[in-house]
């Protein structure tokens, strides 16, 4: 299975599929309305808009795994992004990322790239400390570690990256701009 076999549920409830996407750079990400990496909604959206019209697509997938931080309904959610942050990207159903219920999508995305670490910097050094109290054995499984976590997929359909909420967008940007 590959990630064009794949799809996920639009907050309309309508299936999309991941083919819809074929010829297209994808970034993938776990979102949330209450957390300290909320901000990275403006990046991702200034991306959107910048490079939407050379084949760049966004999947906004809200998660509420990650304490607690996305408690609102699909209405609520798609309301706070446009009102705070102007998203004009789709954004899916409300899903679980990891455990037992996580989509599809996300299962096939963390086997394909695994957890490389949060990088240096004071951002990552506390999402360490913060992880290491949650699961002591975090940097050896793929699990999703937090909110924003965000996977590039090329115009192939193949995963080509994983960045950490700690990453910084400029390189993700980058990693976006050089498959365009």
């Amino acid at each position: 299975m590959g990630f064009y076999d794949l799809s996920v549920t639009a907050a309309t409830g309508e299936e999309i599929s991941m083919k819809d996407y074929a010829g297209k750079v994808v970034l993938i990400v776990n979102t949330a309305t209450g957390c300290g990496f909320t901000p990275h909604y403006k990046d991702i959206e200034d991306m959107y808009e910048k490079y939407h019209d050379r084949g760049f697509e966004v999947i906004d997938v809200p998660c509420n795994q990650f304490a607690g931080q996305t408690p609102g309904t699909d209405d609520e959610i798609h309301e706070f992004c446009t009102l705070r942050y102007n998203t004009q990207f789709p954004q899916m159903k409300k899903s679980d990322v990891n455990g037992e219920t996580a989509i599809p999508l996300f299962r096939y995305l963390k086997s394909q790239k695994g957890f490389a670490g949060f990088g240096k910097g004071p951002k990552a050094l506390a999402m360490s400390a913060m992880l290491r109290g949650i699961d002591k054995d975090y940097k050896n499984n793929p699990e999703i570690k937090w909110n924003f976590t965000k996977f590039v997929v090329d115009r192939g359909g193949t995963v080509v990256a994983r960045f950490e909420p700690t990453a910084k967008m400029e390189d993700v940007e980058k990693c976006v701009t050089e498959l365009l």
